[in-house]
């Protein structure tokens, strides 16, 4: 029984409605994260289109990302979370008129998606800060964990049910839910209390965000942190080739979406179960350590992925093909889920609340930046070498940059989790 997931944070009803309220949240979300990548190649038909949308998405992600990390230390984090929550609803709305008009210029697909995540990068580093003010230290790992079970559970049955619903309602309706399901997570962030910045008032400037680098700075663990999911996602990430190959190697059609919606909720099902079996996360002492060979793992993984692409038709079925696939994306999905658990502990247990939701601004620059890297990389890379090649070459440099990595970095191999101090909830 200790394998199975820590589920004490649930006792707290703040955090329990945000939990459970996400579930609808992220299936509506992911929704549309299926219907950008299909709308776009189903206009263009080139998967470098669909990897420049992770360039549109990087810029404000960035920009974005780290003031609103500032913003979080500087005013109620509950304000700024139904502000942003609201206006990501905004945005699902315009994907919506979009697409129901009949929008065939990818480039007011691309806008919208950039203005989309500016309000999640700003959104995410706020709701990740209140954790630490809602839950004490000790409780942090097993609601890191519950909360990406939760959210990769949504991405599971959203994908899934994309894959349905394209061929019956077309990709309008699939913006449309989207925009609905987020009036669930404003429910839940207007049962929050407010959540003020402790200590003095400050503003949110450039001085702050340069504060918030300079404090990191001297954070060598947290830095090692985010170098190494860098080279996780940026190299290992091959969701940009999911629209391709499923047409072109799992023999999806222009009006279906079996294979395409398999695709993106195989990592999702891996990290549910991940998260179910994620009991022995709270007994890891050697934080570090086990991240670097949980990102090894996932490298594999996609290594496998690639190799099943390119075997299939050649060798593979269709049908073993694209389970052998769908197999190893939920490996890797699990390992990422188990790794990220561990990196989003240390940053919360490590920052001061001062300081947290600035280091969470750059966390999820990192975090979401770097698949958006690894979209325009993989996007260029298979027009150049193909979708499997890109793909499994992707995972064979994670590997080699984990073990450059583990040769970089000894303060990160060698860190250890102390015992977590109480924080006075808000």
């Amino acid at each position: 029984m200790k394998l199975l997931a820590d589920v004490t944070p649930l006792k707290n009803p703040d955090f329990r409605r945000l939990w459970t309220t996400g579930v609808v949240t992220v299936i509506g979300a992911q929704l549309s994260v299926v219907a950008v990548p299909k709308q776009l190649y189903d206009i263009t038909h080139s998967s470098s289109y669909v990897g420049l949308a992770g360039l549109f998405g990087l810029v404000p992600l960035i920009v974005f990302g780290l003031w609103g990390g500032a913003l979080a230390d500087a005013m109620d984090r509950r304000k700024l979370l139904l502000i942003t929550s609201a206006g990501t609803g905004l945005t699902a709305l315009g994907f919506w008129a979009q697409a129901a008009a009949g929008n065939t210029n990818p480039w007011l697909i691309l806008g919208l998606f950039a203005l989309q995540q500016a309000f999640f990068a700003v959104n995410q580093p706020t709701r990740s800060a209140i954790y630490p003010r809602l839950l004490p230290n000790d409780q942090l790992p097993a609601a890191n964990s519950l909360s990406m079970t939760v959210m990769q559970f949504g991405a599971i049955a959203g994908p899934v049910s994309a894959g349905m619903l394209i061929p019956i309602t077309g990709l309008a309706t699939l913006y449309l839910l989207d925009s609905i399901a987020l009036l669930a997570t404003v429910w839940a962030v207007w049962k929050l209390p407010p959540i003020h910045p402790i200590g003095e008032s400050r503003r949110a400037g450039i001085r702050e965000v340069l504060a918030g680098f300079a404090y990191l700075a001297a954070q060598k663990v947290l830095l090692a942190s985010f170098a190494v999911d860098i080279i996780a996602m940026v190299f290992g990430m091959p969701r940009a080739l999911f629209p391709e190959m499923a047409q072109d190697s799992f023999g999806d059609t222009a009006t279906s979406g079996t294979a395409l919606g398999l695709l993106f909720a195989a990592m999702s099902v891996g990290a549910v179960l991940g998260g179910v079996f994620s009991g022995w996360l709270t007994r890891i002492r050697r934080q570090g350590l086990a991240v670097i060979w949980l990102i090894v793992l996932w490298g594999l993984a996609m290594v496998g992925f690639g190799l099943a692409v390119g075997y299939t038709g050649h060798g593979l079925g269709i049908t073993l093909g694209l389970w052998i696939a769908v197999t190893c994306l939920a490996f890797g999905g699990a390992v990422d889920m188990f790794s990220a658990a561990l990196r989003t502990t240390m940053l919360q247990q490590v920052a001061t609340d001062e300081m947290r939701g600035r280091l969470q601004g750059v966390f999820i620059v990192v975090v979401a930046g770097g698949p958006r890297i690894g979209d325009v990389a993989h996007g260029f890379a298979a027009v150049a070498v193909g979708t499997a090649a890109a793909a499994a070459g992707g995972g064979a440099l994670v590997v080699i940059g984990m073990i450059i990595a583990a040769i970089a970095f000894p303060t990160f191999i060698r860190y250890r989790v102390g015992r977590a101090r109480a924080e006075t909830p808000a």
